[in-house]
């Protein structure tokens, strides 16, 4: 039977807002957002000014890639967001903003990240658990920097936490170009 692509033109990416992380993880970044761009894929973000929402903003912007950053109103009044995005939309609230950036997402990639991050990431894996998000789910792991948290979900499913079919929820990626062959792969049914 001939494999059928599905569609993916908006991809969203979830990452750090913190502009003191180690250079790897905002190269990683840049170049995510450049291969993203440069395939004519639309990145969705948290429209943040620092950190590696930056480097993916300024990676795709770079090589005439489009951004659309998606912002609390509250975060805007503090200057908090990327002002070259291709397109700023404000939210009332946080969990508006979440809803929002999933809503107009074909996929997701969770880049290194802090307590936001982890609750983007694992509210998108939930999701796609319950069937609400049917989008592809990517965990860029520069550095190794999930290693402890896959271990840990590792270790739900051993202890009768999940199903082993839970960790077929997202896939891991140890580059952005790996990052881009899943997407892909993924899209193809």
């Amino acid at each position: 039977m001939e494999k059928k692509e599905k569609q993916l033109q908006h991809v969203c990416v979830y990452g750090a807002s913190s502009p003191k992380v180690a250079e790897v993880y905002r190269d990683a970044a840049f170049r995510l957002g450049q291969l993203l761009g440069s395939r004519g894929l639309h990145v969705i973000n948290g429209a943040g000014n620092t950190g590696l929402m930056r480097a993916v903003t300024d990676g795709a912007l770079e090589v005439g890639g489009r951004v659309t950053g998606i912002i609390p109103r509250f975060m805007v009044e503090q200057g908090w967001y990327h002002h070259k995005l291709t397109e700023l939309i404000v939210t009332n609230d946080m969990r508006e903003r979440k809803q929002r950036m999933v809503a107009l997402a074909d996929a997701v990639i969770a880049l290194p990240g802090g307590y936001g991050t982890f609750e983007e990431l694992l509210e998108i894996i939930t999701w796609r658990q319950l069937g609400l998000y049917e989008g592809t789910v990517i965990i860029l792991n520069t550095a190794g920097y999930y290693d402890s948290l896959l271990t840990l979900f590792g270790r739900a499913v051993e202890e009768h936490f999940m199903s082993p079919e839970h960790l077929t929820l997202w896939h891991v990626a140890a580059s952005p170009e790996e990052a881009i062959r899943i997407l892909y792969d993924s899209c193809l049914v």
